[in-house]
């Protein structure tokens, strides 16, 4: 049986004393377990480091949302920039609007002065019962007391396309001189054929309005009606003007240039046989039953609807004229075509000037 000693109390007190001492080392030993959790020796020093990671990362954030509001203030900059340079380029557009306005409505207003002094001299005509004539070729615009707009409007077209024609052939010389590229040679040959065929289309409107004027050759010069062909040139006169022009030609391009100018004569035969077989019928419609019982003004129409079908044959001249000149395009090379669309231009210019001579030339007194 154990028995129980009873310490004296200094005893107690020294005990006391120490425990006083050593408790705060107790205490943060106990600490020190709660954060080491189970007791490994390495695991003080790595929550350390990840502790103070997280207090570096935790830095890096703070540093990153520290600058990312600077950033956001110039992605904000950015489209006040934007829209300040669409500004700019909508004042500058709306600038160039008022201009090409502006430009506009001064050449609107030029044509309406030619146009009034156009109708005034058309108003002077009708009332003199006289042809005006034109001013600077030599040329007569066949302008009558009864003018027709049709034929009127056709005149100017006219005047135009005689301008842009020698444009074009001034541009294919100066190409031809140049020696450049057949490619840039073809683009120049397509557009003066193109230039012709819209003359074509033009004359095709002129007929509608009024064939008589258009077959008379009254907006051509007198040189140019003096070789004329239901309201234009013959196609195989064309030919034998041009041909020497292109020489040295291969066989196959003779022998070809040879069929198309007599399949152009042939044609060119049965459309004159057919004009004059028109005016015989005209002839009998007009004289027809004269002494007799027969209502005139039946006549009178008989012999108008037997005159609709001349504006038919002057389409179908053109159209000859049209397919003459394509063809012989297709035979011809390139530069050779460029040489031939010169000497036709050369030719006309040549006629008109021609006619302008022959009404300039001095006369004798009477």
């Amino acid at each position: 049986m154990k028995s129980c000693s009873m310490s004296s109390p200094s005893t107690q007190l020294a005990t006391l004393r120490r425990m006083s001492i050593y408790e705060p080392f107790h205490q943060i030993n106990t600490w020190g377990n709660t954060f080491q959790g189970d007791a490994s020796p390495n695991t003080g020093s790595s929550t350390v480091v990840e502790v103070d990671a997280k207090l570096d990362n935790k830095s890096e954030y703070v540093s990153h949302d520290s600058i990312e509001p600077s950033r956001s203030d110039q992605e904000a900059n950015k489209p006040s920039v934007k829209v300040q340079r669409r500004l700019a380029q909508n004042r500058e557009a709306a600038r160039k609007s008022r201009l090409r306005k502006k430009a506009y409505v001064q050449q609107l207003e030029s044509s309406r002065l030619k146009l009034a002094q156009f109708e005034q001299e058309l108003e002077r005509t009708r009332q003199q019962g006289l042809y005006i004539g034109a001013a600077s070729d030599g040329s007569h615009l066949g302008l009558s007391r009864n003018v027709n707009p049709g034929i009127a409007a056709f005149e100017m077209e006219y005047g135009h396309w005689v301008e842009e024609q020698n444009r074009q052939i001034c541009e294919l010389r100066n190409a031809m001189q140049a020696h450049v590229t057949d490619i840039e040679l073809r683009i120049l040959v397509e557009s003066g054929l193109n230039h012709y065929y819209n003359l074509f289309r033009m004359k095709t409107d002129a007929a509608k309005a009024d064939v008589f004027y258009l077959i008379s050759g009254m907006w051509r010069t007198s040189a140019e009606r003096f070789f004329q062909w239901i309201g234009g040139f013959r196609p195989s006169e064309l030919l034998n003007i041009l041909q020497p022009q292109l020489e040295p030609l291969t066989d196959q391009q003779l022998q070809c240039m040879s069929n198309l100018q007599q399949s152009s004569q042939q044609a060119e035969d049965a459309l004159s046989q057919g004009i004059d077989k028109l005016q015989q019928t005209l002839i009998q419609s007009i004289v027809a039953d004269q002494m007799g019982s027969g209502s005139y003004q039946s006549q009178m129409a008989d012999a108008v609807e037997k005159l609709e079908t001349l504006e038919s044959f002057v389409n179908q001249a053109d159209h000859l004229r049209q397919q003459t000149m394509q063809q012989m395009s297709r035979i011809l090379t390139t530069r050779q075509a460029a040489r031939a669309l010169l000497a036709l231009g050369e030719y006309f210019h040549r006629l008109r000037a021609l006619s302008s001579l022959w009404a300039a030339r001095p006369r004798e007194p009477a």
